[in-house]
């Protein structure tokens, strides 16, 4: 790769980070241990929550939230088509049916309206997308998830820090899980966290990550034990963060204000730049939300160029991107399975072809951004 290549992403860890890490393997408490837990009392404390429970990532935190909300064969839940494919997946892993309401064309996120046309009788759970960190609408999604007697299980992969009308993602709905992969605002290298109010929930959730032992290793095999068994309750999983994970969470998580304020720096930056270029539309953020600018997503507008070969024009000047996502209907899979056709959700299709993600992350600086800029530009006036 160029070494003036800028790629969509890159995690920003530091010395201190690997300091955690070197720590904890001297340490000797490799899996759920002390650190473990000290990441998951801080990231409940910044979120604003009673509980916080670490798992490996975003995708079993989704799993075991459904489990937890007793989703199960026969019922549905209802998300967005654009999102990555695990949102859907894990809906079909509990054996429930996803279904798919379609966005709003301001935000991308999931249209409150078009979740109350696609409920019925079966519908057990909502699974709001915070697309790009963005915040859903939340008040709407759980007024009518009050009304309708159904849970709110957030994908909160993306929204790290987030906040809507002043609370914190993570603090709103009944479960929500967020990702800690290396492209996110902070990272643990794999690994997520669920969050909830809900003790009932939380301890489910907690069991279930742990093969559905009523005892984690930490109690078993601390100083502080004095039962060296365990007991099952319900067949769970091997979905647990250990303290490798955690130590580099711990760091990332108190630097998580400055990753975003630096990402909210950039994307004003890329916003101003833009100002003046018709071709190209930029994040709409609500007023009552509080991004933590995951994403800096813009949407080609008679560009000349279709939006592939645009991505291919800007490889060409060592320019990084991705498009976020590829919606849900359009894999095979959902097709073959759920009788998904193009055409059902036509806001997320209009979308999906003209939008495309630009690099966004804390190593970058306002020369970086520039350069980028400088290069959509050019391709965009090479097909004037």
């Amino acid at each position: 790769m160029p070494d003036d290549f800028i790629p969509i992403a890159r995690p920003d860890i530091d010395d201190d980070d690997i300091a955690e890490v070197a720590d904890t393997l001297r340490s000797g408490w490799l899996t759920y241990g002390p650190k473990s837990q000290q990441f998951e009392a801080e990231f409940a404390s910044m979120t604003g929550v009673k509980h916080a429970i670490g798992v490996n990532s975003c995708t079993a935190g989704l799993h075991l939230s459904l489990l937890a909300a007793g989703v199960g064969p026969g019922d549905e839940v209802i998300t967005s088509p654009l999102t990555f494919a695990a949102t859907a997946n894990v809906i079909v892993h509990v054996g429930a049916t996803p279904v798919l309401a379609d966005i709003r064309y301001d935000d991308l996120n999931i249209d409150p309206e078009q979740i109350e046309r696609r409920i019925t009788p079966h519908t057990k759970a909502i699974m709001p997308v915070h697309y790009a960190g963005n915040s859903c609408p939340m008040d709407e999604i759980l007024d009518i998830a009050k009304r309708h007697n159904l849970y709110v299980l957030e994908d909160a992969a993306t929204a790290a820090g987030s906040g809507y009308k002043g609370r914190q993602v993570g603090a709103l709905g009944d479960l929500t899980s967020f990702s800690f992969y290396p492209v996110k605002n902070m990272t643990t290298g794999q690994g997520g966290m669920v969050t909830t109010n809900n003790t009932e929930l939380a301890d489910r959730v907690s069991s279930l990550r742990n093969h559905g032992l009523d005892s984690n290793a930490w109690k078993r095999y601390s100083a502080e034990n004095s039962r060296p068994f365990y007991t099952l309750s319900e067949p769970g999983f091997n979905y647990g963060m250990f303290d490798l994970l955690a130590a580099v969470g711990l760091g990332q998580l108190k630097r998580l204000p400055e990753f975003n304020a630096k990402r909210a720096q950039l994307a004003a930056r890329y916003t101003e730049l833009f100002a003046g270029v018709p071709q190209i539309e930029t994040p709409v953020i609500g007023p009552d939300i509080q991004t933590n600018w995951h994403l800096y997503v813009v949407r080609l507008r008679d560009a000349g160029i279709p939006r592939d070969d645009f991505i291919a024009e800007l490889r060409k000047h060592n320019i990084g991107t991705s498009v976020h996502y590829y919606p849900v209907h359009y894999h095979p899979y959902y097709r073959e399975n759920f009788g998904f056709q193009q055409g059902d959700y036509p806001i997320c299709e209009a979308e999906f072809e003209r939008i495309i993600s630009l690099p966004l992350f804390p190593l970058m600086e306002d020369e970086d951004v520039e350069r980028v800029v400088t290069a959509v530009k050019t391709v965009l006036n090479e097909h004037a």
